[in-house]
């Protein structure tokens, strides 16, 4: 991966929908070239998709905690069978696997307090080889979607 490779990513992420002739010309690069780059980003996997950036406020998405997770055994099919189930809860944005305790961190997101409560009572509580739930509200997020650093 060289500059202009980096130029390429810093452009999408700032404007994933840019088409390939603007980003060509940002990059100063022509047509072609741009192209073929794009596509070997895809597939090296340096990009690994586009999507929409919703904002979770606008769409009544106002409730959001971190939730401490302790597991019980660390075994790899405890780690597993969490993990599967973890990703099924669809308000759970991201669950990430830490070093030392708690196991996991896990974000989540929902309407108000009393849907988050439904969340952790049922689904949260339930997931399996949990030994420990602790949770945090967030505030407010001070850095959020921030492009990475190329």
């Amino acid at each position: 991966m060289d500059k202009v490779d980096r130029k390429i990513l810093a452009e999408l992420q700032l404007d994933g929908r840019l088409s390939l002739t603007d980003l060509a010309e940002r990059v100063g690069l022509s047509l072609s070239p741009c192209h073929r780059r794009l596509r070997a980003l895809e597939d090296s996997h340096a990009i690994s998709g586009y999507r929409a950036q919703l904002d979770a406020e606008a769409l009544g998405l106002t409730f959001e905690a971190l939730v401490f997770v302790t597991m019980r055994d660390g075994d790899r099919a405890a780690v597993a069978a969490f993990e599967e189930a973890a990703a099924e809860i669809r308000n759970v944005l991201r669950a990430q696997r830490l070093f030392g305790d708690p196991d996991y961190l896990l974000q989540v997101v929902a309407r108000d307090v009393r849907e988050f409560q439904r969340i952790y009572d049922e689904q949260l509580s339930a997931l399996p080889g949990v030994q420990r739930l602790s949770s945090t509200l967030i505030m407010k997020n001070v850095v959020d979607n921030r492009p990475l650093p190329l």
